[in-house]
């Protein structure tokens, strides 16, 4: 029988240079070059306890402390410097039940109005919560379902460590004789109500305090059953015992580096490729920092720049930047978490209160992690720096891949999407050289004007905040322009030199198919020659449902009644998983694309889009771009490809706490990069929305893949209606300065990226 490689008997025959190698491929293959850890405060809430660890230095006596608990202030006065220095958790570490063995415990109880230590806790974390907003991490030891249940709300995580399986440990002699909340059984157990109860658990092994290997693995097996039964195990901690003086294990050896790279390689190889392995990094030296990455290691824990590790105080935490730097040294990146592990943040619904699962949400990006910066779109945030970290050779074997014409697969598009570091600059990069070798080095843009008709909108899309039900609401009442406005807004944009007008509104329960009609005859009355471009394939389908006809033919309809070309807005994300949350009385997938499918075939030319960052992820992102593409390949109707990053502000699907506070600064870079990269080289434009990028980040996107700025937009009102604040245009000599900074030349085009005439080029008057 062939052994795999997380049986416990081929682990321990293993030799260790292979263990390591083994170990280290498996955390390549799931993480990457990335490794975790949380900037975070530890809050001792009580050093009192009623286990009496031979090895412990926490645990202390009433005598030896100034109050069996820290109070309230004290509490927050740790939390408030934490939110100073940038940290986004609380660990609450503790003695468990000190009221058991103390009756200054007891006292100090009472006084405070509280029935228990976990009582207490409980309403600490919750101060801690609602006044910093650093999400608490509770460590209070053994609990039961009842316990877990009253601290869940105020909690975005928990943990116990296991420390070890064995029974013999707790025997006279041991390290943990006297210590009944150390009996492995009641461990295992209240690890496994944390399951039950769908709590984010953190646990792990103390080794080197007289266990043997066996009994090592025995604890592994045991931690990787309870969590293939209920998938809340977010850490597992190798940590290493240190001799502390004053100990009754002072004078024991403490295990050196290769033994704990030894116990790493093997929770590798038991729990798998995707734990979340973690070692303490101020328990060794900064040189074998390395070592343990090399054993499995992908997290760091929690670091500090605030207070010390309670538990080790002899063993002061490394600066950030030292371990930033460590960490690139040994060929990864660094990047920072939550309290909850990014597996379980990406699945708040199940793993989080509903007290706290917003707070989790608006703080990651796609990967579940810690947003990396304080951008977001249409804030109008200054732009941060992107790059530091090594990069990856599976990135560069991608862009060759694309380099030489190949269709990249959804796979190898998520790979480019978890890009970290400088792997990002170097996909921007080759984007650039992309979109130099397809469109030259002009910056295109066209002059236009915005005519959204009404705000009133039968759909309730989550993201929305321009649509009004009819009523005031958020930014503004509802309104619907008469065609006799229409056409003077149509007029007037002629006179102030553009050549397109764009129409878009909601879906008003009184529009049909001759609504629209309607429409393009006051805009072609008004301005015969403008082009038009209109109508979301959402706006399209209505108006051939409600009058009973073939999609082909209505658009048809629409295309002698002057119809130019259409926008390809609606598409948000190309993914029905995405959509049943997002909009889900919306088009489908299948329906958008069949619009602009027929709209191709019939003669109209459309655009793409993407509206991402709220409630999708990387494998969203890809089949879109693959979905786009493929049609591209089979109509060639598509001129311009547009990622519209999610402004979140004022989407009621963010207000209510329901999605991602848009992409991260990166990984707005990202998609437009990749999707110069994945749509090449079929659709030739890439356009960066200057509403919601910002001007210093639309000029950093034009040196990544895109090559236009879109329209002036006159009138911008969707994106401002979300808490955009970019403005409502964009002049033409702001345009000219944008592209001179990057040291590239503006040229006006048409919609459909032809020459615009001479005469109207010299007569621009939107300056």
């Amino acid at each position: 029988m062939v052994k795999r490689d997380g049986d416990p008997e081929l682990v321990q025959q293993l030799p260790l240079d292979e263990l390591l190698a083994r170990a280290e491929a498996m955390t390549l293959a799931t993480y990457g070059p990335v490794v975790t850890y949380s900037r975070k405060v530890f809050i001792p809430l009580t050093r009192l306890c009623r286990d009496v660890c031979h090895y412990c230095t926490f645990a202390t006596t009433p005598s030896q402390v100034a109050a069996p608990y820290l109070d309230r202030e004290a509490v927050l006065e740790i939390a408030r410097a934490g939110v100073a220095t940038g940290c986004r958790e609380a660990l609450f570490t503790l003695g468990d039940q000190p009221e058991a063995r103390y009756p200054a415990a007891r006292a100090a109880l009472e006084r405070s109005g509280h029935a228990s230590t976990l009582a207490y806790l409980r309403d600490m974390a919750a101060a801690v919560l609602d006044e910093t907003g650093l999400l608490p991490h509770l460590n209070p030891g053994l609990m039961a379902a009842a316990d877990y249940a009253a601290l869940r709300p105020v909690s975005a995580s928990m943990g116990i460590m296991l420390e070890s399986a064995s029974e013999r440990l707790c025997a006279p002699g041991g390290p943990h004789f006297g210590s009944p909340d150390k009996a492995p059984a009641a461990r295992l157990a209240s690890i496994a109500a944390a399951g039950a109860a769908q709590v984010p658990f953190t646990t792990g092994l103390l080794i080197g305090i007289g266990e043997t290997r066996a009994e090592r693995i025995e604890a592994l097996v045991a931690i990787r059953d309870l969590h293939r039964t209920y998938g809340h195990i977010q850490e597992v901690i190798i940590q290493n015992f240190r001799a502390k003086p004053g100990t009754k294990m002072a004078g024991l050896t403490e295990p050196d580096i290769d033994e704990h790279c030894w116990t790493i390689a093997a929770a590798r190889l038991v729990l798998g490729g995707e734990m979340t392995i973690q070692a303490p990094p101020n328990l060794h030296r900064p040189d074998d920092l390395a070592k343990l990455l090399r054993a499995g290691v992908n997290d760091w824990g929690g670091v500090s720049p605030v207070t010390p590790d309670h538990v080790n105080p002899e063993a002061p935490w490394p600066h950030l930047a030292a371990l930033e730097a460590a960490t690139h040294a040994a060929g990864r990146t660094l990047r920072q978490r939550l309290a909850i592990g990014p597996y379980h943040a990406l699945d708040v619904e199940r793993w989080a209160d509903p007290a706290i699962a917003p707070r989790i949400r608006r703080a990651i990006d796609s990967k579940g992690l810690a947003r990396a910066d304080n951008w977001c779109a249409g804030r109008g945030d200054a732009v941060p720096a992107i790059g530091g970290g090594p990069g990856r050779e599976a990135v560069r074997e991608l862009l060759a891949k694309a380099g030489a014409g190949e269709r990249l697969n959804e796979d190898d598009l998520v790979t480019l999407f978890r890009s970290e570091g400088d792997d990002i600059a170097e996909i921007a990069d080759f984007a650039d050289r992309l979109r130099r070798d397809a469109v030259g080095d002009a910056v295109t843009y066209v002059v236009n004007r915005n005519i959204n008709y009404t705000n009133i909108c039968l759909y309730r899309c989550g993201f929305c905040a321009f649509s009004k039900g009819g009523t005031r609401d958020l930014r503004g009442p509802a309104y619907q322009l008469d065609r006799d406005e229409i056409g003077r807004r149509a007029a007037e944009a002629v006179a102030r030199g553009a050549t397109e007008v764009c129409l878009q509104g909601g879906i008003h329960p009184k529009y049909d198919g001759n609504t629209y009609l309607g429409v393009l005859a006051a805009v072609r009355t008004a301005a015969p020659d403008i082009h038009i471009h209109a109508f979301s394939p959402l706006e399209v389908t209505h108006g051939a449902q409600t009058l009973g006809l073939p999609l082909a033919e209505y658009l048809a309809r629409l295309k002698d009644a002057g119809l130019s070309s259409l926008p390809g807005t609606a598409a948000e994300i190309l993914d029905d998983e995405v959509r049943a949350i997002l909009c889900p009385d919306k088009v489908t997938t299948d329906e958008w694309l069949d619009v602009a499918r027929t709209a191709h075939r019939v003669g109209l030319r459309t655009t793409a889009t993407i509206m991402f960052g709220h409630v999708d992820g990387y494998r969203h992102w890809a089949r879109h771009l693959l979905r786009i593409r493929d049609l591209q390949a089979e109509t060639g109707g598509f001129t311009e490809f547009v990622p519209l990053p999610f402004v979140h502000m004022e989407a009621p699907i963010w207000r209510k706490g329901k999605a991602r506070s848009g992409p991260t600064y990166a990984e707005a870079m990202l998609m437009h990069a990749i999707a110069r990269i994945a749509l090449h080289p079929l659709i030739p434009n890439i356009q960066v929305s200057w509403v919601k990028m910002g001007r210093d980040g639309a000029a950093a996107m034009l040196n990544a893949g895109a090559n236009d700025l879109g329209g002036v937009l006159m009138d911008e009102s969707i994106t401002r209606a979300a808490g955009g604040v970019n403005g409502q245009g964009l002049g033409v000599v702001d345009m000219q300065a944008l592209a001179a900074g990057i040291g590239r030349r503006l040229r006006q085009r048409t919609t459909l990226y032809g020459t615009v005439a001479p005469h109207i080029e010299r007569e621009r008057v939107f300056a």
